[in-house]
């Protein structure tokens, strides 16, 4: 009897708690980026195994997830895969990561460490993260069309 439960409770939590959820993008894009966090950091720490310095291993993540950063969060987030978009997804990126600099310093002025200032830096840099993907990268509107 405990199996009949499971199949049915299983598609049942299925159907109306994470087939819903998955279907905000916002929630897709904090998935996603976590997928991405981890492969990034995956690229780093293979680097630092095999030798490289911490700067150039650093560096070659940041190359590597910015890669495969464009094609899941087109792919899995916003469903455009256009190669057109990489070069506004790279200047976001420029954005972004002058933005969260200028937040951490702005933390350190006020007197916080570099951890919490980091850590504080995360809920606003996603957000504007998720904002410039939206609107400048893939946005819907005057987007390029997917050849795949």
């Amino acid at each position: 009897m405990n199996g009949q439960v499971k199949g049915p409770l299983l598609e049942r939590v299925k159907r109306e708690f994470v087939d819903p959820l998955l279907k905000r993008r916002f929630v897709r894009f904090l998935l996603v980026g976590g997928l991405n966090t981890a492969f990034a950091y995956a690229v780093y720490a293979f680097f630092l195994m095999v030798g490289l310095g911490y700067a150039l291993a650093n560096f070659l993540s940041l190359i590597t997830g910015i890669l495969f950063s464009f094609k899941t969060q087109g792919t899995l987030v916003f469903n455009n895969t256009a190669h057109g978009l990489f070069i506004r997804f790279v200047i976001c990126w420029l954005i972004i990561y002058l933005c969260n600099i200028g937040f951490i310093r702005q933390m350190l002025i006020l007197g916080l460490d570099a951890y919490w200032a980091g850590a504080l830096a995360i809920p606003p840099i996603v957000v504007l993260s998720y904002l410039l993907q939206k609107y400048i990268v893939f946005n819907s509107k005057n987007r390029p069309v997917s050849l795949h």
